[in-house]
Order: C-alpha cells, then sequence, then structure tokens
C-alpha cells in the first residue's frame, strides 16, 4: 500500500533539481509541502494534510552526489559552427544506400559538417546548410520525419577519462536548464560532445560554458 512518505519520496526523485536543492539543504519545506500537495493528493486519492508531507521530506535522505569541479574546469577548446540544419527520417531498405551516396559525395569537401546517427526506427542527419541540396536529393523517396533549418552548434573537448567523471553532463545540463536554454539535440563521442541550438540561445550558452571552465 502506498503511504504518503513513499509518494512524496517518489515524486522527489524523479525531479533532480529538487533532490539536489534538498541535499544543500537550502529547501523550505512548508513552502515545497504546499507546492507538492495536489499532486500527493492526486496520487493518494484522497486529502492530505500539509503537515503529514512536511513529515514526508525531513524523512526523505538524498544521495547528493559530489561532482568533480576540476573535470569541468579541464573541459577543452569550445568551437561555435553555425549554418546547420538537421534532418530525420523513417529508416527504410534504402536510407543506408542514399547515406553511403552521400559520403561519398561530401569525402573531398573541407569545412563542412556532416554528422548522421539512427536509431531501431529513424535516422538523423545533421549538414552545414551547403549540403542541404545534396539531401533533399539523395534522400527524395525517404519518408522525411522534421527538418530543423538554422541550427548552431557548439562542441566541446572532454577532459580525459571523462566517462568516470560523475555528474559531469547533469552538471552542465542543469546550468542551461536554470538559465532557460533549449538543448535542440546533442550528440558525444569518447573526446568531445557537441550540442544544437537555436541561433538565439547560441551566445549565452557559451557565455555560460566558458565560465564552467574558469570559475
Amino acid at each position: 500500500m502506498k503511504t504518503i512518505t513513499t509518494c512524496v519520496h517518489d515524486i522527489i526523485r524523479h525531479q533532480p533539481f529538487l533532490d539536489d536543492a534538498i541535499a544543500r539543504d537550502i529547501v523550505n519545506f512548508s513552502g515545497l509541502a504546499e507546492d507538492l500537495r495536489p499532486e500527493v493528493e492526486k496520487e493518494m486519492r484522497k486529502p492530505v494534510k500539509v503537515g503529514s508531507i512536511i513529515m514526508a521530506l525531513r524523512r526523505y535522505a538524498p544521495k547528493r552526489t559530489k561532482i568533480n569541479m576540476n573535470s569541468l574546469r579541464e573541459l577543452g577548446d569550445i568551437i561555435v559552427r553555425s549554418g546547420i540544419t538537421e534532418y530525420t527520417f523513417l529508416n527504410s531498405k534504402t536510407i543506408i544506400a542514399n547515406k553511403s551516396r552521400l559520403l561519398d559525395a561530401v569525402k573531398d569537401q573541407t569545412g563542412v559538417y556532416l554528422n548522421y546517427s539512427s536509431n531501431y526506427q529513424e535516422s538523423n542527419i545533421l549538414v552545414s546548410s551547403s549540403l542541404t541540396n545534396l539531401v533533399e536529393d539523395y534522400f527524395k523517396n525517404e519518408v522525411r520525419v522534421t527538418i530543423k533549418e538554422d541550427l548552431s552548434s557548439i562542441t566541446i573537448a572532454l577532459p580525459k577519462n571523462s566517462s568516470q567523471s560523475v555528474g559531469l553532463y547533469f552538471y552542465i545540463f542543469k546550468l542551461l536548464a536554470y538559465e532557460g536554454i533549449p538543448v535542440f539535440e546533442m550528440i558525444s563521442t569518447s573526446n568531445y560532445f557537441a550540442l544544437f541550438l537555436e541561433r538565439e540561445y547560441v551566445n549565452k550558452a557559451f557565455l555560460l560554458l566558458n565560465e564552467i571552465k574558469t570559475n
């Protein structure tokens, strides 16, 4: 049987920003209890007293993640690129062949951007805007799901052993979220990760990421 305590704890665990704030002891439990009450009552299907929620909050023991700030300061060069278009196509029997045609067509071109990724259902292509005519031509018989033009990318060199750094991505995305910067797409490799943003957010994101390195 679900109790008020388990209900409150489940809600917090699914809100990492809130969990982090509780771990830092910067939350007013009375105000938070009032804010959570409608959701708790919906889950419990009955009226719930604010005092009961406060008691549940006091019993909550967040697992505070220790972020290695040195890893953040060791982030490498930041490269900004503009004029990127993203295509998403449904997978088909011909899409791999068309991808090969596209790669072959641009293999001798310098200064252009092309990234291809896929999952079980869809394939995603990010290209310099100068390559859109090629994509439109080679994939004209594919089912296009979406297209997003005029994106910009911010590529950052990762520190060594970044895969063993706990909370590296969480910290970066948390700061971006706090500043109201939406991330349209993200791609990472062993040594780099790239954020794709709408143009209006690029300068703000660049300054924020640069501050992370210097603080």
